[in-house]
């Protein structure tokens, strides 16, 4: 493997602003160890892999259609009045002080959902939900028949796709830790045509898990009884797990997921990542450390802490203030 000081003589730092990107030279770099090279020099990143970098940074096509669109966005930023950014100041303070030291004003306005949800008359704005897919309200009834913290809530978001491998070893993985979950499978989840549920596997779990299309999921999470989510480390999930003071599995596939995971398990103590290729035994190992462990009860006490400060965050709404009365209605 390269020594990590070569990793910086094929990286750039392109003008304006602090963006790193890796064209790796060598396609087996993706799959020879390579990417676990560690990245010492992103300013309040100390200690993120190659990685656990977006997948569009870190391409082996110099012509890869998302890889310049970033570029070209990157660029085009500094141009811009302002920039909004879905979170909040406490979670990524480090992060939002970078930025507003290269680009125009920073305004960090999040988490959306949770400053919806205590603004008065907001029922119109429940009408704008995020949701892809129709949800269906079962899941909470059989919430409510479950003890506390009790449940894994698992659900990969709206385009994700698995294997029928990965699904294989999943099911079974949950089945074989005999903790209560609750399992959203969309219709399109599975790459090519898979036989499930299987007889078995309904059998196995007929008095531990349910299986629904979709779900409401800021109200799942905020059920009592879910006490983990097992997640793609989408940005919108990852905001309501935190809002809801959930801890999480994170299982990243593409995109900016990779980043969010390593935020989620090495700067806020609320997530573990299931690395590498998914089996039963894998799952099964962290979903009983998550639910019933005690690594589980310090990240969901962790959890609880973020769920507070989100609770409690004024910041956001006086950036929202801020970003109406100075750019939105300029004097």
């Amino acid at each position: 493997m390269r020594r990590p000081h070569d990793l910086r003589t094929r990286m750039q730092l392109r003008k304006p602003g602090y963006l790193f990107v890796s064209q790796l030279a060598d396609p087996a770099d993706l799959t020879n160890g390579y990417l676990d090279t560690v990245i010492d020099f992103i300013p309040s990143m100390k200690g993120m892999r190659l990685k656990d970098m977006p997948t569009f940074l870190r391409i082996t096509d110099p012509n890869d259609y998302l890889f310049n669109f970033t570029i070209r966005e990157v660029a085009r930023s500094k141009k811009a009045s302002a920039i909004i950014v879905n979170t909040f100041d406490e979670l990524e303070c480090d992060v939002l002080h970078e930025l507003s030291s290269i680009y125009p004003p920073v305004y960090s306005i999040g988490p959306l959902h949770a400053i919806a949800n205590t603004m008065e008359n907001n029922e119109e704005l429940k009408l704008l939900g995020a949701s892809l897919w129709k949800e269906e309200a079962k899941c909470l009834e059989w919430l409510d028949s479950k003890q506390p913290n009790s449940v894994v809530y698992v659900n990969f978001g709206s385009i994700t796709v698995i294997t029928p491998q990965q699904l294989t070893e999943l099911s079974w993985g949950l089945a074989n830790s005999n903790q209560p979950f609750l399992w959203v499978i969309r219709p399109d989840l599975v790459s090519k045509d898979s036989q499930f549920p299987t007889p078995e596997f309904l059998e196995s779990t007929k008095n531990t898990g349910l299986l629904a299309e979709w779900c409401p999921q800021e109200k799942v999470l905020n059920h009592p009884s879910v006490g983990g989510f097992f997640t793609h480390s989408g940005w919108n999930s990852t905001l309501e797990s935190i809002s809801s003071g959930v801890p999480m599995i994170c299982w990243p596939f593409f995109a900016d997921q990779q980043t969010i995971c390593w935020s989620s398990c090495n700067k806020w103590g609320i997530g573990m990542e299931i690395e590498g290729d998914v089996n039963r035994k894998k799952v099964e190992d962290l979903v009983k450390m998550l639910m019933v462990e005690e690594k589980g009860k310090e990240m969901r006490e962790m959890a609880s802490v973020w769920k507070k400060k989100v609770q409690t965050n004024v910041s956001s709404l006086i950036n929202i203030q801020k970003l109406i009365n100075q750019v939105l209605l300029p004097s």
